[in-house]
């Protein structure tokens, strides 16, 4: 039963959840620090650090009190386990509980795939990773799962899902079962959008966009990760470029995703080069293949003309391109698209860059979703 609201004991929580997130936010702080970022009396922090030293949840560098010491999350505190389902890949990551990677692993899996046949591959994946470090599976305290598909507030995967095995499932709760620990789920577009947050601590509004098979995008609002009152906020890959353009798996016409996602694109250089995957077509783009290049140029401008609309709405102070499709020549044409098609204000004031996560940008999204099913001990 939690304390109750106002009591000294609900008071002592709050303070304790503050220190913790101040010290999952960056590596490593002082105690000087610690209290500026909580906003709490450098005695109360010395009590919190002794006591959080005392349980193992953290290690500090020098005498806990002591000028010049530093408090970090104890890499030996326990694991979470982060899942990033892909369209045709599937990465398991293992991190400690201040959200950092320790170890991942990737491999190939089928787009149409059930999601039971996903979970369990999973499992085995993250068994295989438990051995490779010498833990064993109840050092895992939660896990977080990363899926291309709009999921609703109560967690269900609904139909315009790229993955067709798991529509309809409520994902976190056969997760939960198949890893035997608390499971949380977003889009992966929102884990990459939170994975950009941590890295960037002095933004609060940006947009992540995640170009790959298909578009999603992820949304910062006010420091925190925006969902929407149904929770698919960020379809963008769905806004209707031209109403009479290219049919779009989702059933309409002239979606951003028909120009610009990486199946479509594959699909237009498959009679020329059979067997054609995204990443080969960024490769041979930059390689100087004419046609491949020509296609990521007008996927650019395309993903442009989506992003004016975000920023014309939001006004993000950035937008941070990840997934597959992520290159140059795409930034390129995306911030062409900006300057023909947002407001005035906003052209060349918007800043658009390539994330510096490469292709662990969800699995790590996924690994500080899962410290939200972490219960601190007390």
């Amino acid at each position: 039963m939690p304390p109750a609201y106002g009591s000294p004991s609900a008071l002592r929580s709050a303070n304790l959840e503050r220190v913790v997130a101040a010290l999952r936010a960056v590596d490593e702080l002082s105690q000087a620090q610690i209290a500026r970022e909580t906003a709490l009396a450098p005695a109360t922090v010395s009590n919190i650090v002794r006591h959080l030293v005392a349980i193992g949840l953290v290690e500090t560098t020098g005498t806990v009190g002591r000028r010049g010491s530093t408090v970090r999350i104890s890499r030996d505190a326990g694991l979470v386990a982060g899942f990033d389902f892909g369209h045709s890949h599937l990465q398991v990551a293992l991190g400690d509980l201040a959200g950092r990677i320790i170890t991942s692993r990737q491999c190939p899996l089928d787009n149409d795939h059930a999601y039971a046949d996903g979970l369990a591959l999973a499992s085995q994946m993250l068994g295989e990773l438990l051995d490779e470090i010498g833990e064993e599976a109840k050092r895992v305290h939660a896990a977080g799962v990363g899926l291309p598909a709009p999921i609703s507030s109560d967690g269900r995967i609904t139909a315009g899902s790229i993955l067709p095995g798991w529509v309809g499932v409520t994902a976190c709760e056969v997760a939960a079962e198949a890893f035997g620990v608390p499971a949380v789920v977003d889009n992966d577009a929102n884990l990459g959008a939170l994975a950009e947050l941590r890295t960037r601590p002095e933004v609060t509004t940006l947009a992540y966009l995640k170009v790959s098979s298909g578009i999603g995008c992820g949304l910062v609002l006010d420091g925190r990760v925006y969902r929407g009152g149904l929770g698919t906020a960020g379809e963008l890959g769905h806004v209707t470029l031209d109403e009479s353009g290219p049919l779009c798996r989702c059933g309409s016409r002239g979606c951003l995703e028909a120009y610009a996602g990486g199946t479509g694109l594959v699909e237009q250089l498959a009679g020329r080069l059979p067997g054609l995957t995204v990443p080969d077509l960024v490769e041979l783009a930059e390689n100087g293949d004419a046609g491949a290049r020509r296609l990521l140029e007008d996927a650019g401008r395309a993903l442009g003309q989506g992003s004016a609309i975000v920023a014309n709405l939001l006004s993000p102070g950035r937008i941070v391109v990840g997934g597959d499709l992520a290159c140059e020549i795409v930034v390129d044409g995306i911030r062409d698209g900006l300057r023909r098609h947002a407001v005035d204000g906003l052209r060349g004031a918007v800043e658009v860059s390539l994330s510096t996560l490469g292709d662990q940008g969800v699995v790590k999204g996924a690994l500080l979703l899962a410290l939200d099913a972490v219960s601190l001990p007390r």
